[in-house]
């Protein structure tokens, strides 16, 4: 009867740890969404008590003038993190995967895990035209009255 039971105990036990390693494989690996997120980067610091993960936050502007948004992040990478760090005080954009319902905080404080960073390089507005444009023949003869 003891044996019947512990076997039994045994085998849910390894049930049990062979689901939570699939879903934490499973969070870890497929990612909910992707996409870009740019800004200047506030903070960027290394936390946590066991693991050690770089957590950081972006300022998204819209217009001058406006509040801007907070983006917070993780990055999980050492070279990410170094990148980013040289581009403080710049304006970047973040490439990011959104992973979600990850099992600890041992892996990151956010659901937004930053894979690549590169920098906004600003480009000048077109000059406008300095004059209206006339209108082409072809028009005036369309809008002449008969």
């Amino acid at each position: 009867m003891k044996s019947t039971i512990l076997r039994f105990f045994l085998i849910f036990l390894v049930a049990v740890l062979l689901l939570a390693g699939g879903w934490l494989w499973l969070t870890l690996n497929w990612s909910y969404s992707q996409g870009e997120r740019a800004g200047y980067v506030q903070k960027l610091s290394k936390k946590g008590w066991v693991c050690k993960t770089w957590e950081g936050e972006i300022a998204m502007v819209t217009m001058p003038g406006a509040i801007p948004e907070k983006f917070e992040f993780t990055v999980r990478d050492e070279a990410v993190a170094n990148k980013i760090n040289r581009l403080a005080g710049k304006r970047v954009v973040l490439n990011y995967a959104q992973h979600r319902f990850i099992p600890s905080s041992c892996f990151g404080e956010t659901e937004y895990f930053i894979g690549d960073v590169r920098e906004v390089l600003d480009n000048p507005a077109p000059a406008a035209p300095s004059a209206p444009l006339a209108p082409s023949a072809a028009q005036g003869q369309l809008s002449e009255p008969r």
